[in-house]
Protein backbone atom coordinates (compact mmCIF):
# COMPACT_ATOMS: atom_id res chain seq x y z
CA UNK A 1 0.00 0.00 0.00
CA UNK A 2 0.85 3.62 -0.70
CA UNK A 3 1.19 5.86 2.35
CA UNK A 4 1.28 9.94 1.93
CA UNK A 5 2.86 11.80 4.85
CA UNK A 6 2.05 15.46 5.33
CA UNK A 7 3.13 18.42 6.65
CA UNK A 8 5.23 17.89 9.90
CA UNK A 9 4.86 14.29 9.66
CA UNK A 10 6.18 14.52 5.72
CA UNK A 11 9.32 16.62 7.21
CA UNK A 12 9.92 14.64 10.22
CA UNK A 13 10.44 11.28 8.02
CA UNK A 14 11.70 13.04 5.15
CA UNK A 15 9.59 11.55 2.75
CA UNK A 16 6.47 12.32 0.99
CA UNK A 17 5.23 8.98 0.16
CA UNK A 18 6.13 5.45 0.33
CA UNK A 19 4.83 2.00 -0.40
CA UNK A 20 4.92 -0.24 2.43
CA UNK A 21 3.85 -3.98 3.06
CA UNK A 22 3.15 -4.16 7.22
CA UNK A 23 3.23 -7.18 8.86
CA UNK A 24 0.18 -9.26 9.02
CA UNK A 25 -0.42 -8.54 12.39
CA UNK A 26 -1.10 -4.82 11.71
CA UNK A 27 -5.10 -4.36 10.81
CA UNK A 28 -5.39 -1.16 11.67
CA UNK A 29 -4.46 2.66 11.40
CA UNK A 30 -3.25 2.76 15.01
CA UNK A 31 -1.20 0.02 14.67
CA UNK A 32 -0.02 0.81 11.36
CA UNK A 33 1.41 4.12 13.03
CA UNK A 34 3.08 1.91 16.14
CA UNK A 35 4.97 -0.23 13.44
CA UNK A 36 5.66 2.85 11.64
CA UNK A 37 6.65 4.29 14.38
CA UNK A 38 9.44 1.23 15.37
CA UNK A 39 11.07 1.95 11.61
CA UNK A 40 13.58 4.46 12.71
CA UNK A 41 14.57 7.56 14.62
CA UNK A 42 13.18 9.88 12.27
CA UNK A 43 9.52 7.47 12.34
CA UNK A 44 9.86 7.45 15.84
CA UNK A 45 10.13 11.68 16.20
CA UNK A 46 7.32 11.66 13.67
CA UNK A 47 4.93 9.16 15.47
CA UNK A 48 5.92 10.30 19.26
CA UNK A 49 2.42 11.53 19.81
CA UNK A 50 0.04 9.39 17.51
CA UNK A 51 -3.33 10.42 19.72
CA UNK A 52 -2.72 13.63 17.44
CA UNK A 53 -2.34 12.06 13.90
CA UNK A 54 -5.05 11.98 11.49
CA UNK A 55 -5.57 9.27 8.96
CA UNK A 56 -7.30 8.79 5.55
CA UNK A 57 -7.77 5.76 3.99
CA UNK A 58 -8.45 6.10 -0.19
CA UNK A 59 -9.25 9.83 0.45
CA UNK A 60 -11.86 9.36 3.05
CA UNK A 61 -11.29 10.28 7.48
CA UNK A 62 -11.01 7.94 9.49
CA UNK A 63 -10.20 7.04 13.04
CA UNK A 64 -7.60 4.94 14.39
CA UNK A 65 -9.16 1.77 14.99
CA UNK A 66 -9.93 1.74 11.23
CA UNK A 67 -8.81 -1.55 9.35
CA UNK A 68 -5.91 -1.11 6.85
CA UNK A 69 -7.20 -4.35 5.05
CA UNK A 70 -8.04 -3.48 1.06
CA UNK A 71 -6.33 -0.10 1.18
CA UNK A 72 -4.45 1.02 -1.46
CA UNK A 73 -3.69 4.72 -0.25
CA UNK A 74 -3.26 5.43 3.55
CA UNK A 75 -2.67 9.55 3.83
CA UNK A 76 -1.17 10.59 7.69
CA UNK A 77 -1.02 14.23 8.90
CA UNK A 78 -1.07 16.41 11.88
CA UNK A 79 -4.53 18.12 12.81
CA UNK A 80 -5.48 20.93 10.50
CA UNK A 81 -6.62 24.15 11.00
CA UNK A 82 -8.54 26.28 8.91
CA UNK A 83 -9.03 29.77 8.41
Amino acid sequence: MKVLYFAWVRERIGKAEETIEPPAAVRTVGELIAWLASRGEEYARAFERPQVIRAAIDQTHVRADTAIAGAREIALFPPMTGG
